[in-house]
């Protein structure tokens, strides 16, 4: 039995930025209660050399935008990344579910094996099915967990279910 593209993309990406939606919120009520700015979990990072939440927010629309632009050799909205607040990022994130709604099957159809060059200088290329599940999702669900590490790392109450949605 085989699964469809668009199964394995589209609501794939919905369900990594629900779990994002549900992190925002259950991230500002923590910083309501504990009389935190949200400013701080929003510019809150693991690792100097690692990108802030801000930053995780950004890469996951980007990866679940862009792969499906690649997928269907079409470009996608451009986004300015300069979210700085809960509300920007949720609206960052209604912005991306509300093109991902744009897709359907049919649109994806073939597209598992259509040559897809890996961004950056590497030039690698991947047929459409080895991209989603060698490069796309994995990339897509690190930026997710990496969102929800960063709040668990700030004290937000969240946890493995509000990951798996």
């Amino acid at each position: 039995m085989s699964i469809s593209i668009y199964r394995l993309t589209v609501p794939m990406f919905q369900r990594g930025l629900a779990s994002l939606k549900t992190y925002l919120d259950k991230a500002e009520a923590y910083a309501k209660e504990k009389n935190i700015d949200p400013a701080i979990l929003v510019s809150a990072w693991l690792a100097p050399d690692m990108l802030p939440l801000a930053g995780q927010y950004q890469r996951a629309s980007d990866s679940a935008k862009f792969t499906l632009a690649r997928l269907t050799a079409t470009d996608a909205p451009k986004f300015e990344d300069n979210e700085t607040t809960i509300e920007q990022l949720r609206e960052r994130l209604a912005k991306t579910e509300a093109y991902l709604a744009t897709f359907s099957a049919q649109a994806l159809e073939g597209a598992e094996s259509r040559q897809i060059t890996l961004p950056g200088k590497s030039g690698i290329v991947l047929q459409g099915d080895e991209y989603i599940t060698t490069f796309a999702l994995p990339n897509f669900y690190f930026h997710v967990a990496t969102a929800h590490a960063i709040l668990r790392n700030q004290g937000a109450p969240i946890g493995k279910r509000d990951y798996l949605g």
